[in-house]
């Protein structure tokens, strides 16, 4: 198991998150630093709403049946990245594939402080 020290993704966020000065209104984002990391492929995934079930439940469960999910009908979904939420959206169907519109994006220290486990 990495410890933070052997992480080299958190080690850049966290250098670049030191290192970053209040933006001003004009000023562009210098993302020279993070370059190195533009490649690295991650697991994104959209969450419709969560639910807890007994074993027993679960078991029962078979073709058809309903499983009640915690959010309610409209409710934006959430845009996880490694089981990070990162955005909110609503689902759109793009050439008969799902997507998703995104209309909030989680602030950049919010983020931060998710990958540190804060």
């Amino acid at each position: 198991m990495e410890t933070e020290s052997e992480n080299p993704i958190m080690n850049e966020l966290e250098r670049v998150d030191e290192s970053q000065s209040p933006p001003s209104a004009s000023a562009e984002p210098d993302l020279s630093n993070l370059e190195r990391i533009f490649d690295i492929p991650l697991v994104v995934s959209v969450e419709l709403g969560r639910t807890s079930i007994q074993i027993g439940d679960l078991l029962q469960l078979a073709q058809g049946s309903i499983v009640e999910l915690t959010k309610l009908a409209g409710e934006p979904l959430d845009v996880l990245v490694h089981g990070k939420l990162v955005a909110r959206g609503e689902a759109v169907v793009i050439n008969d594939q799902f997507g998703v519109r995104l209309t909030d994006i989680v602030s950049q220290t919010e983020r931060l402080e998710s990958l540190r486990g804060k």
